[in-house]
């Protein structure tokens, strides 16, 4: 499924218009991503949390020359599921 297939649904499902959907989605997408580039994390409880993870620095290799590289060290975004979903998907 993608943005439009999950606008499409929540529209059919919920009676709204599809540009109040998008707009509603756009927004939420918007806050979690302002809360993980701020340091924070997004707890929605039953479904699951958003947060960075920090991910140390490596030596990597370049495949076209075999040169070693080193990789610095950066934070990842990453979720977790909660409970309630994973009791809905097994």
């Amino acid at each position: 499924m993608n943005k439009t297939d999950l606008v499409n649904n929540i529209s059919s499902k919920s009676g709204l218009t599809k540009k109040d959907v998008e707009a509603v989605l756009n927004g939420f997408l918007g806050e979690i991503t302002d809360a993980l580039a701020g340091g924070d994390k997004v707890q929605l409880i039953g479904f699951g949390t958003f947060e960075t993870r920090k991910r140390s620095g490596r030596t990597g290799r370049n495949p076209q020359t075999g040169k070693t590289i080193e990789i610095p060290a950066s934070n990842v975004p990453a979720f977790k599921a909660g409970n309630k979903l994973k009791e809905a998907v097994k």
